[in-house]
């Protein structure tokens, strides 16, 4: 059984999937899914389902919940369900065969790192690629629009996951700068600026690919964009490496125009 957590949640079962209709039951798979192989007590529960308002039945609306998620689990042949009461609450069972995309995804981006460390960038790019391909929407689909909508538990694992794409989508950037790839990396970075607008990584990125592309002025243009956006959201300039890029294409400096030394964010 796979479990896809990175866009609508979904189980797939040989050829098949299944969804989760019932917005509380499937807030109780994510959890439990998160912390796969580990107990979650039921105040954790609650507290992702309802928040600190807890309505006066509560402990038993999670059984309800519970029961209903044994039967949506329940495998037909097969003993047992890997939703197992134990104190202080519930635990769900990953049986050998069984996969969480969300396991999967920062696994991929290590070994992506390590390779991209070892200056391996082909390979590394390609690991990379198969880690962001795993994403098919927002995360955690409807739960997952941002820190502050849902409990602490899947809050926190949702901006953990986030952070580690935006770093993954960085470093593919940096393989394909790397091997020379400067014009295929230009559309994909005008998409990481607009959906990320104070991340001054991809702005450096997207500046360098550019003026590689012999288009100087457009990377110009971006510099100016991105000081404008902090300056007026933020009141700030463009940090040391953003400033002295621009430096480097208005003077034409030729050692641009090689791959650059490794230089990521650090996120």
């Amino acid at each position: 059984m796979r479990y896809e957590m990175l866009g609508p949640l979904r189980i797939k079962d040989g050829n098949d999937y299944a969804t989760i209709n019932a917005q509380k039951v499937e807030i109780v798979l994510t959890v439990l899914l998160i912390r796969a192989d580990r107990v979650v007590s039921l105040e954790q529960l609650m507290r992702e389902i309802w928040g600190e308002d807890l309505p006066r039945r509560a402990t038993a609306g999670l059984h309800v919940y519970i029961s209903q998620l044994r039967k949506f689990l329940k495998v037909p042949g097969s003993a047992g369900n890997p939703v197992e009461t134990r104190a202080p609450g519930y635990v769900l069972h990953k049986r050998d065969d069984d996969q969480i995309d969300a396991q999967i995804f920062p696994e991929l981006v290590d070994v992506g790192r390590s390779l991209l460390r070892e200056k391996r960038f082909d390979e590394a790019a390609s690991c990379f690629g198969q880690a962001l391909a795993l994403w098919r929407g927002p995360i955690l689909g409807q739960g997952g629009n941002g820190p502050g909508t849902n409990g602490p538990i899947i809050d926190g694992f949702s901006t953990w996951l986030t952070e580690i794409r935006l770093e993954c989508q960085e470093m593919l950037v940096e393989c394909q700068l790397q091997l020379g790839r400067h014009r295929e990396a230009v559309g994909m970075l005008y998409a990481l600026t607009a959906e990320n607008p104070m991340c001054e990584a991809f702005y450096r990125q997207l500046m360098l690919a550019l003026y590689r592309s012999e288009r100087q002025a457009d990377a110009l243009k971006v510099y100016q964009s991105v000081r404008k956006t902090l300056n007026d959201e933020l009141g700030l300039e463009p940090g040391r490496p953003l400033q002295e890029l621009q430096r480097a294409i208005l003077a034409g400096d030729m050692h641009l125009m090689s791959p650059p030394p490794l230089a990521l964010s650090g996120r």
